[in-house]
């Protein structure tokens, strides 16, 4: 290609930056565009590279002569920039497909609209303890394209949204997993789940025979998708409803996993041995687990590393235990779907803190456990008339809050022992809060100041 080949980066974040850094490493013009500001620590490391950019603005005749786009995946399809390149048929990729190009390294790719950080997470931890030359990029972590450039890993562990997929073309994962397709940002593919669920299906495009696509066979949308699109990788299912005949499944309260290769025993684990509990945690340990087998990863490693896991900040995490009263941090749920998952694996009576920015929610779906486990709500959000509405007839006491002290406060007033305290928003937190790891910090100091 060389140097004469102009490919213009759009959003300098931490995938942008890293994709400017590879493609001025693999010999080509790179001029980078944010229409927002660009942090410090991005400008920094473009300056020191000697890398053009802007911020603030979209120079239209620097970026439209571009022979190849590398667009951040925040940035919607029916933004005018990307509305003007698609007019003039420029190629507009995602990092991840950009820095596929350039490495040789296997690639284990993880999506699904719930528990992909963390099944992305226990994964990188079990291969980083059985010795793997292992990197954690994608959604997480630092840039791939970056590590693509300056690190020399064998593996990635890559989480991987449904707005990266949809710029991915030619990549190819050579281990798949697809943990679920629950609504989730559907305003981005107007509003049907076909849409959605086709996009989280692109992680099997491009698979051969030898490669492998883990999937759960609990999922009613996934099911959908597999009875129109013929599967010719190794498929590993796996279920807590039935006992499969090759993948993972529970007997008991054990959890099997057997792939049936000639050379391997199946994996026995209990229940009780995992480091993370609740049923979902059940599917993202299966996933995690066959990923290792398939690897082919000693059985004491993948039991030794799934037990020893912790989970990452803001997800489901355990603050602190104050008068027999669990306070649980779960700020990472900014949709009903992960609020549905936290209270799920909630044992007992719950004192739920919900609230912030809606983006539409369906509370619905929330109805049949908030009645069997929410014995009062506690909003979080400068306006919450449409929790009010939903849960009026479900719980004796919704109170409305403005700050996380407060919140917290009447929360440990509403609360008594054995209960659990959780804070699940189901929203994003920009009305109150700068984002939803601030919103989980001041939480939880103010749990420490009770």
């Amino acid at each position: 290609m060389g140097a004469e080949k102009y490919i213009v980066v759009l959003g300098a974040g931490e995938s942008g930056t890293g994709a400017a850094l590879l493609a001025q490493k693999e010999g080509f013009a790179v001029f980078v565009s944010d229409f927002g500001p660009i942090a410090d620590q991005y400008k920094k490391e473009l300056e020191r590279a000697g890398i053009p950019f802007e911020e603030n603005q979209h120079t239209e005749d620097r970026i439209l002569t571009a022979a190849e786009v590398i667009k951040s995946p925040g940035i919607p399809d029916k933004a005018p920039i990307i509305k003007k390149l698609n007019e003039k048929n420029i190629p507009i990729i995602s990092e991840i497909e950009f820095a596929g190009r350039y490495t040789s390294a296997k690639l284990i790719c993880i999506t699904g609209s719930n528990g992909k950080t963390t099944t992305t997470m226990l994964t990188y931890h079990i291969l980083q303890n059985a010795g793997l030359n292992v990197g954690l990029a994608g959604n997480i972590g630092k840039s791939f394209a970056k590590q693509v450039a300056f690190d020399d890993f064998e593996y990635y562990v890559l989480e991987i949204s449904s707005f990266m997929l949809d710029n991915m073309y030619s990549f190819k994962a050579d281990i798949a997993v697809l943990l679920n397709i629950t609504p989730d940002h559907l305003d981005r593919y107007d509003y049907k789940m076909e849409n959605y669920s086709d996009s989280k299906f692109r992680i099997i495009q491009n698979q051969q025979q030898d490669d492998v696509f883990i999937y759960c066979a609990d999922d009613e949308e996934i099911k959908k998708g597999l009875a129109k699109r013929p599967i010719i990788s190794n498929a590993y299912p796996f279920s807590i409803e039935k006992t499969l005949e090759k993948g993972a499944f529970l007997q008991g309260d054990q959890i099997i996993i057997n792939l049936h290769h000639t050379n391997q025993e199946s994996l026995t684990m209990s229940l009780n041995d995992l480091a993370l509990q609740g049923k979902h945690n059940i599917y993202n340990s299966m996933a995690s687990g066959i990923v290792a087998k398939v690897l082919e990863l000693r059985n004491e490693t993948i039991r030794e590393s799934m037990g020893s896991f912790t989970n990452i900040e803001h997800r489901l995490e355990h603050v602190a235990k104050i008068s027999g009263i669990d306070f649980i941090n779960d700020s990472k749920a900014t949709n009903v779907n992960s609020t549905w998952y936290a209270l799920e694996s909630m044992p007992g009576d719950v004192v739920l803190i919900l609230g912030g920015v809606d983006k539409g929610n369906d509370y619905g779906m929330l109805k049949d456990l908030v009645k069997s486990k929410v014995k009062s709500i506690v909003c979080l959000g400068k306006d919450n008339k449409r929790i009010h509405e939903a849960f009026e007839n479900d719980v004796e006491v919704i109170v409305n809050t403005f700050s996380a002290n407060e919140a917290v406060q009447i929360a440990y007033h509403l609360a008594k022992k054995g209960d659990t305290v959780l804070l699940s928003p189901a929203c994003a937190s920009f009305d109150l809060f700068k984002n939803y790891e601030d919103r989980g910090n001041q939480f939880k100091k103010a749990v420490k100041e009770l």
